[in-house]
């Protein structure tokens, strides 16, 4: 399984946009300030998450949310 996923920052608000085969250990790496493009705005929740059974559809989507259509929908749609 695959998950795209979007995290809030507790510190400013701002979210995340991701994409993992383990939710768990990832939001736990953006936590623990294991990532480079996170590790400044922590803590983050975990908002939302769709599960996937094809990797490639998961990163497709992900890709897609990142887009400025793909903002606009989650806006709208998921948060």
């Amino acid at each position: 399984m695959y998950y795209v996923y979007i995290l809030q920052s507790e510190k400013d608000k701002s979210r995340y946009i991701g994409a993992t085969a383990d939710l768990q250990k990832r939001v736990k790496q953006h936590n623990g300030h294991g990532t480079k493009s996170t590790k400044l705005k922590t803590p983050y929740i975990l908002l939302w998450y769709c599960t996937f059974v094809e990797k490639e559809k998961a990163y497709a989507f992900e890709k897609y949310l990142k887009s400025s259509s793909g903002y606009a929908f989650t806006k709208k749609r998921l948060i």
